[in-house]
């Protein structure tokens, strides 16, 4: 018997954001391969599926992307139904064409179910669209560390977006004021978006690095340009949710949590 594979994308955090399809998906799996990062209680959605941690978190020790091939392959020659379930979006620095080359090498069927992605969590949870009529038609989501392990930033598009960059806003700042955006840029800081814990603080480019402790330890995600100015008139709203760190703001110890998500 050979099944088929359903790649679900969690969203990046509460469990809530997941889509109705993803959750229809769930409750037909036999077995399910989840990231580390995707909510524990999308457990319940699937009740009688076999989990199977195949977790990925940055920086930690984590399953090899060959030995989460192998087990996707295994899987779906033994069960009709598995749910491979990634955090955010699945197409958006999911690792998601390996797994779909390593299932079509093996003559096995995939869907793909899209989901929400970080960078639409933090625009959310901050209330900065991306976009702008007129003055942010372009946006460009890039991964702050490449395979290599190097920060490569640039300015390519009127809002830029980072993934994985909580570890790097130092260098991240150095780098985009080298490629010639200007100090006073509008950057905004999201960690855990999404999440009832998540943290909003906005900066200047020139002083992004004052973010580090605030937001160490979480997944981060870093906004600069048009997106990440506020939106006229609702700065009184929407202060008592976001945290302004300036030149003469100490950084705030960000609260425990016992598990992130992206």
């Amino acid at each position: 018997m050979t099944g088929r594979v359903i790649f679900v994308s969690a969203g990046p955090g509460a469990a809530d954001l997941i889509t109705l399809r993803g959750a229809r998906a769930l409750g037909h799996a036999d077995v399910v391969l989840a990231d580390a990062l995707a909510d524990p209680a999308l457990r319940e959605l699937a009740p009688n599926a076999r989990w199977i941690s195949v977790g990925k978190r940055g920086f930690e020790h984590s399953a090899k992307q060959t030995e989460i091939n192998a087990l996707l392959v295994k899987a779906a020659r033994e069960h009709a139904v598995v749910v491979r379930l990634k955090g955010g979006d699945a197409s958006v620095f999911g690792r998601l064409e390996e797994e779909l080359q390593a299932l079509a090498e093996a003559g096995i069927s995939s869907e793909v179910v899209p989901g929400v992605t970080a960078a639409l969590a933090a625009a959310a949870q901050a209330q900065r669209p991306l976009t702008r009529r007129g003055r942010g038609r372009s946006v460009s989501l890039t991964t702050a560390m490449t395979e290599a392990g190097e920060l490569i930033a640039a300015r390519s598009a009127d809002t830029e977006v980072f993934y994985m960059a909580g570890r790097q806003l130092a260098a991240l700042s150095r780098q985009l004021l080298a490629a010639g955006w200007a100090p006073d840029t509008p950057t905004l800081v999201v960690s855990r978006a999404g999440c009832a814990d998540a943290i909003t603080s906005e900066h200047t480019l020139a002083d992004l690095a004052r973010a580090a402790l605030l937001h160490r330890g979480r997944p981060t995600v870093v906004t600069v340009g048009t997106g990440a100015s506020p939106v006229q008139g609702q700065d009184r709203i929407l202060r008592a949710t976001k945290i302004v760190v300036s030149p003469e703001t100490l950084p705030v110890k960000a609260p425990h949590t016992s598990q992130s998500r992206s």
